[in-house]
């Protein structure tokens, strides 16, 4: 929601019910936000709440906030779609506020916000076929995409972050443990999307880009940019600002990034021709490094060989060696890659 949108929904915590209810009907989202001078949430009016009063016999010129949720539900600023979404969901609620740490009101989410976004024609393919064994006996019965964060495994984050941008159209690599994934995500119509899946050969795994030949041969007939991306990730991204840069810069593949930055635990001596020019103590460098997150258009997927294990590194290797553009996108929202125990435990702390 735009801050004009936020701003047609929200009134003066001195507001009288009229006032609500004309808020209410301006905005269109069936709830009218409250705030202080200050701008913090002081209350949640919503149209039943409006109606039970009326039907009371409550004057109009009453004041609103004595008939709201004085301490309504709400989500933290920059919260996951999808945990609004179950926030929504569990709630029975359409909508939700959004406040930041001083209980400043920030955003509102709507039902219709969350699931409603505009279909794109972009197909996705999210690679779980690994064995996860930097998490040892973890994925022992569990393949790494099924660990569950905050009450969710972690693909369900994922495909619901997409479904939320507006990707309808899913694959999902699968070869370990395929059929605990196949039964946990089914045809992907609880999640608002359609799941289909690409099944290597158990004997041949296909790596990280090797199995897009499996999507090559089952959709010969994609024009768009396919979206790809491991399936153990924790991210929050904006698919839709992906995609756009990708067809906005005319690249044939497009690589997601993330700042990383390394302390070195030594003084680092900087010299030219033998002679010291200064040193620096325990500097700390700033890299960019692969999200695997990649937006690819379909002629790409002839160059990915067939039958054999290949990577997504490789895959830009051949494009930079073709000539062709290879931009990076650079992502910054919170980024986990779940490899190992440490990383799985910091991804449930983060949720």
């Amino acid at each position: 929601m735009s801050q004009r949108e936020l701003m047609r929904a929200t009134a003066a915590s001195t507001a009288t019910l009229r006032d609500a209810l004309l808020v209410i009907d301006r905005s269109g989202t069936s709830v009218c936000l409250l705030v202080d001078d200050a701008g913090r949430l002081a209350g949640l009016l919503t149209d039943g709440d409006l109606r039970r009063a009326i039907l009371r016999g409550r004057s109009l010129d009453d004041l609103a906030l004595d008939h709201a949720t004085k301490s309504p539900h709400t989500v933290a600023a920059g919260s996951p779609r999808a945990l609004v979404l179950d926030l929504l969901a569990a709630l029975h609620v359409s909508a939700v506020p959004e406040v930041d740490a001083e209980g400043t009101l920030v955003g509102l989410h709507t039902l219709s916000d969350v699931v409603g976004a505009r279909p794109l024609p972009n197909v996705a393919v999210i690679m779980a076929g690994g064995r996860g064994s930097r998490l040892g006996d973890l994925t022992d019965d569990t393949p790494k995409p099924l660990m569950t964060v905050a009450g969710r495994s972690i693909i369900e984050w994922i495909i619901l972050g997409l479904v939320g941008d507006g990707i309808r159209d899913i694959h999902v690599s699968v070869n370990y443990l395929a059929d605990r994934i196949e039964e946990h995500l089914g045809d992907g119509s609880r999640l608002g999307c359609s799941v289909r899946y690409l099944r290597e050969d158990p004997e041949r795994p296909l790596g990280t880009a090797g199995s897009l030949t499996l999507l090559r041969a089952e959709r010969p007939d994609l024009a768009d940019a396919v979206l790809v991306m491991n399936g153990d990730l924790m991210v929050q991204f904006d698919a839709v600002d992906l995609l756009h840069t990708h067809a906005r810069t005319g690249a044939t593949l497009t690589v997601a990034t993330r700042s990383y930055q390394h302390e070195v635990p030594f003084g680092v001596v900087e010299e030219s021709g033998g002679r010291v020019t200064g040193l620096r103590e325990k500097p700390t460098l700033t890299l960019d490094i692969n999200a695997a997150v990649y937006a690819i258009e379909p002629r790409a997927l002839a160059w990915v060989p067939e039958g054999r294990a290949s990577g997504m590194p490789d895959l830009v290797e051949t494009c930079l060696e073709k000539g062709e553009v290879v931009t990076a996108w650079h992502l910054g929202s919170d980024w986990i890659d779940v490899g190992t125990p440490s990383d799985l435990a910091r991804a449930k702390g983060q949720a």
